[in-house]
């Protein structure tokens, strides 16, 4: 059994105000017990898995497990304890090595034993732990990719091999951070089994966060309701998730406008991908669509049917082997598979937002915003390309190093080295504007997305979940781009926090005539939001047309039907 009694926590962040993530909490779980936490952004939920997990020191009360009592003045003394008792899975978490899944897990089983998983090459290390990794992967169903290169893995798998690597520990209490972010109907599905069959196989007592209704009702018996680090309810889980749904605003209308001048042409593209160990990966089949100025078009199918590949491809990150996309730019017609100028004024144009975002955990928001923005500004481009020619880079290379900008940092680093060219390079041809023009910009931004200002002197590191993705949402936004590029970042939103960025998205649309290209699994958020989707399965275009349409379609493929 696991008690918490009177649990408080509070942070004191670099300004010195003080925030009290949880308050009084007391709860009691029971053994082998599937205990379900609700609550919207920013309520404590992941904090009070951090300090169960040994991590986190708190101020205020104790926690109880199996009559060893914990408390601020022990902490120190006993974390360790709560450390081998517990294993975790964090939200947006994908720390897994570039090989196989059998090497994920024999590397994590030679690094509990001897204290090192990078020294696992070895013929010895797959003689002692094949067989328990084997047996691992089979519990969380992986078995049929023990093989296949990890990141090439949909998000759905991604997770289940993060929590294959968990179980390697054998710990007695699984504490669950959002573990179905980035699953399509079918590998949540997937993904919850899963957590049922190690409920079952192991007696693993297992508390789950989560804000997503239907994994509550369909994990959990018991459920609690933390608001503002209060307990605000703890009862049957149906109930509980009636009370937290009450919290939901009202619906808005997405704007009436013209929506049939074409801005983006999808011509017949086609590319057979493979990766370096991990063998063919996908085929996008000859795909052909039109996305026209203002639309918010959807890109639905399950994971691993092409469809970041295709997002990749419209903004410029990834060529087409066959076929081309055009944007309409200043009247011209651009080829995004041709580097130049004319590309580079539709990247300047464009935001692009990662399935695995990141932003530098311990910069502040409004350092992140400036430097995001800065190479979107027409006085910055300006000084870039004259910059550009004084040390004798081309337009070509220009555009190389400028789409970096909009690259996640880990994968723009890679491209650099590649190149053999230093990150300073970038700072050097784009600096930082001012911080009075990023507050110009800002402003309307953080106002549609109910974010108030004085986060801007947060580190990114000291926001909740729900508003990390709302401010790297914003830092895209920031420089008003006329076309907005969105792979999953709704994922790990509860559902009120949802409904504000589903708003807010359709007023940037209405009052900006911006075009929204997004990839979601969440099937109301995307039939709230569109006003066309398109369908891709196994990398084909199955159809484009009505949301409503085109997700019950979906839904029969992921349940077989199809």
């Amino acid at each position: 059994m696991i008690k918490i009694e009177n649990l408080t926590k509070i942070y004191k962040l670099q300004d010195n105000t003080r925030i009290k993530a949880l308050d009084q909490l007391s709860l009691t779980i029971e053994d082998n017990e599937i205990y379900g936490i609700m609550g919207v952004s920013g309520s404590g939920k992941s904090s009070l898995l951090r300090i169960l997990r040994g991590v986190e020191p708190f101020d205020e009360g104790k926690i109880i497990i199996n009559d060893i009592e914990i408390t601020p003045e022990n902490y120190n003394e006993k974390k360790q304890i709560l450390k081998e008792k517990t294993a975790i899975h964090l939200q947006r978490s994908f720390g897994l090595w570039p090989t196989t899944p059998l090497d994920n897990i024999v590397k994590k089983l030679y690094g509990l034993k001897y204290g090192e998983e990078s020294l696992t090459d070895t013929e010895e290390a797959y003689e002692e732990f094949e067989e328990d990794a084997k047996e691992i992967l089979e519990t969380v169903d992986l078995t049929d990719k023990i093989g296949h290169y990890a990141p090439v893995l949909s998000g759905g798998e991604k997770q289940r091999l993060v929590l294959a690597r968990q179980l390697a520990k054998k710990p007695e209490i699984l504490l669950l951070d959002e573990p179905a972010t980035m699953a399509s109907p079918r590998y949540k599905k997937e993904l919850l089994d899963t957590i049922k069959k190690i409920n079952n196989k192991f007696g693993t007592t297992i508390i789950i966060v989560s804000h997503q209704p239907e994994i509550q009702e369909y994990l959990c018996s018991k459920t609690a309701l933390i608001y503002n680090g209060k307990l605000e309810m703890e009862d049957n889980t149906s109930s509980v998730v009636s009370k937290f749904l009450s919290y939901m605003p009202e619906k808005e209308k997405i704007g009436k406008k013209d929506r049939t001048q074409p801005l983006i042409k999808i011509n017949n593209i086609a590319r057979d991908y493979y990766l370096y160990k991990g063998g063919h990966v996908l085929y996008l089949d000859h795909i052909s669509d039109q996305i026209n100025k203002s639309d918010i078009f959807s890109i639905v199918g399950p994971s691993g049917s092409g469809k970041t590949m295709l997002i990749r491809m419209i903004a410029g990150f990834e060529k087409s082997e066959e076929g081309n996309i055009e944007i309409l730019n200043n009247n011209k017609w651009i080829e995004m598979n041709d580097y130049g100028s004319d590309r580079t004024e539709i990247r300047q144009n464009m935001g692009f937002m990662h399935q695995e975002f990141a932003l530098t955990p311990n910069s502040t928001v409004l350092s992140q915003i400036t430097t995001h923005l800065s190479p979107k500004t027409e006085k910055t481009l300006e000084k870039a390309k004259s910059k550009a020619r004084e040390i004798g880079i081309s337009n070509e290379t220009l555009d190389i190093l400028y789409q970096l900008t909009d690259l996640a940092r880990d994968e723009a680093s890679h491209k650099l080295e590649k190149l053999n060219i230093s990150p300073e390079i970038l700072n050097e041809l784009f600096p930082d504007v001012t911080y009075e023009e990023v507050i110009e910009a800002i402003i309307p931004v953080f106002e549609a997305l109910d974010l108030p200002l004085p986060l801007l002197n947060r580190k990114f590191k000291e926001l909740s979940g729900g508003q990390k993705v709302r401010v790297a949402i914003a830092v895209v936004l920031a420089s008003n781009p006329s076309i907005l590029i969105l792979d999953e970042p709704f994922g790990d939103l509860d559902p009120v926090t949802l409904r504000i960025v589903a708003n807010s998205l359709k007023k940037i649309n209405d009052k900006f005539n911006t075009t929204i290209i997004f990839i979601s699994h969440q099937m109301d958020f995307v039939k709230e939001i569109s006003t066309k989707t398109m369908l891709l399965d196994n990398g084909k275009h199955i159809k484009t047309g009505n949301p409503e349409e085109i997700c019950k379609e979906y839904i029969k493929i992921e349940e077989g039907e199809i």
